[in-house]
């Protein structure tokens, strides 16, 4: 049935078209309105960060071009979600609201109030799925409890996961009569001026839907075979950097499971890269379920315990650490290249990560926010998981005592050095026996390679067996 009043689409979190169900369905049911809200004061403190409003940028613009294309024009507006969607409602005269579901912490009181307020209006306020591949009230142990171990959790959904054939995107849509009034996307200031950080970015990434897809069938024709040991690997491009477009919504985890699995005739008949890569993709799903349920997941520990760990709060060992001058030298190509270009390698997040917890003892909660305002594929459920499970309070986490040695974890996964001599060029001409501990060279060793440890590249700023001790010796102080 198809009406004169318009329906509005509220790209929250889903800046596509094709797999879009509320886009769908209003594109069937008459003229449609795209609109998409920069809502900063509903984020609180996590709001969007620096490296994330330059993906947005470039996303709503492909997304605007996409929209133009088939006769509609994209809506920006500024504010309270909720404000800005009713006054819109009312403003245009519009039969309904549509909307993908979102699940982070006060999302759900959010789209509670926006369908009150458009009551009171008689607009219908319709929620879709699509943002998950399994709604969090939908998977649940034998004895309905929450799942908090990932393997049960896989086998769980995998077993049962029903991927129906999605949606094309759309042809010609219908456009509203009105001359709705729109913020000019370049007065939001979403990207960098002075300095221009991320001016190389657009090398690296192509946001938006088209660039999403383009990223999957590279992935999928050309990376997908070895996955599952080339993804270790920062010095190969074994993954499928996928996780940004995942974020954005600018391709729906159905989609990429749908093209996964479509060549091998299902899940059973897997081979093990295939089903490496689900489970990357299914450890999304599980973050997005733990944060769902346990909505405290970005701030405290899950494990209580931790939330009194003997934490030290060392300021230049922080900043040592976001400028990649600690003096291990995997470590310190981690860091740079996320400064460099808005990503790392997740080996190297773990190894990153782990360093600056456990060997400097600063709160992973600091951690967790320097990855929120520089990676592109920032994600609230994946960023704060992720970095619990390194910390050992998390569910189903690494155990503390597992303490990653930088040293040779730059051996066993840059075993050539390729990764480090990349993005810390100033120790590149050193042999591969010390690369990775250049405080390991002799003299003459640092001399022919033009190195000078503490003026050229710094020593460490922590040794290594004395902090795994230290490490310990506080862990010893919260065990229950």
């Amino acid at each position: 049935m198809t009406t004169d009043a318009p329906t509005i689409v509220w790209f929250n979190n889903t800046l596509r078209l094709a797999d879009h169900p509320a886009l769908t369905k209003a594109v069937a049911t008459g003229p449609v309105v795209p609109v998409f809200v920069l809502d900063d004061q509903h984020a609180g403190t996590w709001k969007m960060g620096a490296a994330s409003r330059w993906w947005l940028y470039h996303s709503l613009r492909s997304l605007g071009a996409d929209l133009k294309k088939r006769g509609v024009d994209l809506i920006l507006r500024r504010g309270d979600t909720v404000a800005v969607l009713t006054e819109l409602a009312t403003e245009i005269g519009a039969q309904a609201v549509n909307f993908t579901r979102d699940y982070e912490p006060g999302s759900g009181e959010r789209e509670s109030a926006l369908k009150d307020a458009l009551a009171e209006q008689g607009v219908a306020c319709r929620r879709f799925k699509g943002r998950l591949l399994v709604e969090p009230e939908d998977i649940r142990t034998k004895t309905g409890a929450i799942y908090k171990v990932y393997t049960p959790f896989w086998r769980s959904l995998s077993s049962s996961i029903d991927i129906g054939p999605g949606s094309d995107e759309p042809g010609q849509i219908a456009s509203c009569a009105d001359e709705i009034e729109s913020d000019d996307l370049d007065t939001w200031a979403l990207c960098p001026t002075r300095p221009n950080w991320a001016e190389d970015w657009s090398n690296s990434w192509t946001p938006g839907e088209r660039g999403a897809r383009d990223r999957l069938d590279d992935f999928l024709d050309d990376g997908l075979k070895g996955y599952d040991t080339e993804r270790d690997r920062p010095d190969h491009a074994g993954t499928s950097r996928l996780s940004p477009h995942l974020h954005f919504g600018e391709i729906s985890p159905q989609a990429i499971w749908r093209a996964t699995t479509v060549r091998n005739g299902g899940v059973a008949s897997l081979d093990a890269d295939r089903e490496t890569f689900l489970k990357e993709l299914v450890w999304r799903e599980f973050s997005a379920h733990l944060l769902f349920h346990f909505d405290h997941l970005p701030n405290s520990a899950f494990k209580e315990n931790f939330n009194a760990f003997p934490w030290k709060n060392d300021d230049a060992a922080l900043e040592a650490w976001q400028k990649g001058k600690t003096g291990y030298p995997i470590v310190d190509a981690g860091m740079r290249e996320l400064y460099a270009t808005g990503w790392m390698h997740n080996r190297v997040r773990m190894i990153t990560a782990s360093f600056l917890i456990k060997h400097l003892l600063v709160p992973w909660q600091q951690g967790e926010a320097w990855f929120w305002d520089t990676l592109v594929d920032a994600d609230l459920a994946s960023n704060s998981a992720s970095w619990q499970w390194v910390a050992g309070s998390g569910a189903d986490a690494s155990p503390y005592f597992r303490i990653f040695n930088p040293i040779t974890q730059g051996q066993k996964f840059d075993p050539e050095g390729d990764y480090v001599r990349k993005w810390v060029p100033e120790i590149a001409k050193l042999p591969n026996k010390v690369l990775h501990a250049p405080f390991e060279a002799d003299a003459r060793t640092l001399d022919t390679a033009g190195v000078t440890l503490g003026k050229t590249y710094p020593l460490p700023i922590v040794d290594h067996s004395a902090a795994r001790a230290r490490a310990l010796a506080a862990y010893e102080k919260i065990k229950g």
